[in-house]
């Protein structure tokens, strides 16, 4: 692993900026505190940008030695936290915020940016214009979305985009990526059934909803296991299902669905979001009730890597951490990622950089998103160092 000194020497100085952001966290579009940590270290650091993109958002340019060839790429992390409560055993770090942490690694993510704008700012060894992208609110609000609302490409314009992802589930100094999808689409979907209810002893009588939606529930199993193609994968999901008050003799008269539907494709998302519709409807209506779903708005695109910017960074790494430590074609995931709305609108490549350590019950090996996980910084030199590299790689003098 070739990590330069100058970079090396910034480990304890950024280390302290990722600890101190693990403390404070903040979810969706309140993420106060860690913008405006990245306001005062770019001010610091004589480091141009524009703020309150997207409520809390930053947006910081660094232009190179020269600009003859005009490119401009993007470097992206997300900045909020999570609704967890943190299990703090062995975190001398741990979230000072009751209920809230960073149980996800944005504080890492933003850490890692952080370190490469000073690094470039003071090394300025590359042909064009960096823009480093703080974003808020992946989780789920779409943050990504409203900074592209907001003009993100249109006030500040790219060739290309990047993101990363620490990933606990490969080992330490591990990077992996892969052209076309890396993480899945995500839609959030309710399905409201209306049936008749009345007394338990007299069934016959009523219109139940359970019955229904328990009818709904396998339908839509069995849209992935036989209308859905096994080489494009899809998942349906039930997550809630709620009727009834809580009396043992009364059938209830409306039963609640929720879930989410994931597919690496724009036609299966398409596809299937119309056929829960159909099958919602169509399925209380054989049962003489009736049912009605609404997707959420703000659905979360497909990450889809772009070929020669997967090809470029998988160059980049493998030259970094060496051929036997970059894996180009990884298992894609069916968690969801706003960065992929940024794919959509520009070229780009979005990585995961593992963290796993070899003691299984580490806090970074533990899963996102779960009150025992913590990032680990022994990454964040070989985060700054790749984030370094594809600026000075894809912006070569």
């Amino acid at each position: 692993m070739k990590i330069r000194n100058s970079i090396q020497d910034i480990k304890d100085e950024i280390t302290a900026y990722r600890r101190s952001l693990h403390q404070h966290p903040q979810t969706s579009y309140e993420e106060e505190f860690a913008s405006g940590l990245v306001r005062d270290k770019l001010s610091e650091w004589g480091i141009t940008f524009e703020d309150k993109i997207a409520v809390t958002g930053i947006v910081a340019t660094i232009e190179g030695e020269t600009n003859n060839s005009g490119k401009v790429i993007g470097l992206r992390a997300d900045m909020d936290a999570l609704d967890i409560i943190e299990d703090v055993t062995g975190k001398p770090h741990a979230s000072k915020i009751p209920g809230k942490m960073h149980g996800c690694g944005h504080d890492g993510h933003t850490a890692m940016l952080l370190g490469a704008a000073k690094y470039l700012k003071e090394n300025r060894n590359f042909d064009g214009k960096v823009h480093l992208i703080f974003q808020p609110a992946e989780e789920g609000a779409g943050g990504a979305h409203k900074m592209i609302e907001e003009g993100l490409f249109k006030r500040f314009p790219m060739d290309a985009v990047y993101g990363l992802h620490n990933w606990p589930k490969l080992p330490k100094g591990k990077i992996a990526m892969r052209s076309g999808p890396i993480m899945a689409a995500a839609e959030r979907f309710d399905i409201q059934i209306s049936g008749t209810g009345g007394h338990a002893a007299m069934p016959h009588k009523t219109i139940d909803p359970i019955i229904i939606g328990t009818q709904i529930v396998t339908a839509l199993q069995t849209l992935v296991s036989r209308t859905a193609d096994p080489l494009d994968p899809v998942v349906i999901s039930i997550t809630n299902f709620n009727a009834g008050t809580g009396a043992f003799n009364v059938i209830p008269d409306s039963a609640h669905l929720s879930g989410t539907l994931r597919a690496f494709t724009p036609e299966m998302r398409s596809n299937m979001m119309q056929r829960i519709h159909e099958v919602a409807a169509d399925t209380a209506k054989m049962l003489g009730g009736s049912a009605i779903c609404e997707f959420a708005a703000g659905g979360y695109d497909p990450t889809i890597n772009t070929a020669a910017e997967t090809a470029q960074c998988a160059d980049i790494a493998k030259a970094l951490v060496g051929e036997d430590l970059v894996d180009t074609d990884v298992t894609p995931s069916m968690g969801a990622e706003d960065f992929g709305a940024m794919l959509q609108a520009v070229p780009g490549c979005y990585i995961w950089m593992g963290q796993g350590e070899a003691d299984e019950t580490s806090h970074h090996n533990q899963g996102l998103h779960t009150p025992q996980y913590d990032f680990n910084d022994d990454i964040i030199p070989l985060g700054i160092e790749y984030w370094v590299r594809v600026v000075e790689n894809t912006l070569g003098r």
